[in-house]
């Protein structure tokens, strides 16, 4: 398996290893999935989520829905910001096997093993040094930092309050300058 597992023996007393998610007892093999996180760790949430959105697996939904469930153990338990996250590990480990079996020639029975998996996905909040390289990036590309949708909201109407009282004074001089005009025809 590639990328760190957070076992037991690295954790610190008093120390937080991140927000976990875990999904048991998936009817997927590991190995596929796998394949999937190994596309994801490391990433930050927003673009692990563009990726797993457009991938075209089915374990990818399923990786979506418990990194979902993390972000939001994360925000709701932890108290951390949902912008500032990234995926710090996860993996897939076997569950076990269901054992089926299917008739196959000359009496015999052939072996059906419907496989399990348990994933889990750790997030964490981005240290200050990541941050700041990531408002570096985005800097570059000519766009502000990113913002809560509820202050895009705001920021929005603010601009159509102030569109539309300059489109009522605009009215208002060219109609004053209309009127003037027309007096100064009749005298």
């Amino acid at each position: 398996m590639t990328g760190p597992k957070l076992n037991e023996a690295t954790n610190k007393v008093g120390v937080s290893s991140g927000t976990r998610a875990s999904a048991m007892y998936v009817r997927m093999s590991a190995s596929k999935v796998r394949v999937v996180l190994n596309l994801i760790r490391g990433l930050e949430i927003k673009e692990a989520d563009d990726i797993l959105r457009f991938l075209e697996r089915d374990s990818a939904h399923v990786v979506r829905k418990l990194l979902a469930s993390a972000v939001a153990n994360a925000t709701n338990n932890d108290s951390k910001d949902a912008d500032d996250l990234y995926i710090k590990a996860c993996f897939a480990d076997e569950g076990p096997t269901l054992k089926r079996f299917r008739p196959r020639a000359k009496g015999r029975a052939g072996a059906i093993l419907k496989r399990t998996c348990h994933i889990t996905i750790v997030v964490e909040t981005m240290t200050d040094r990541a941050l700041a390289v990531r408002e570096e990036r985005i800097e570059a590309k000519g766009a502000s930092r990113t913002t809560s949708r509820s202050a895009r909201v705001a920021a929005s109407r603010a601009t159509k309050t102030e569109a539309a009282t300059e489109a009522v004074i605009a009215d208002e001089s060219t109609e004053d300058s209309s009127t003037e005009t027309v007096q100064g025809e009749e005298n």
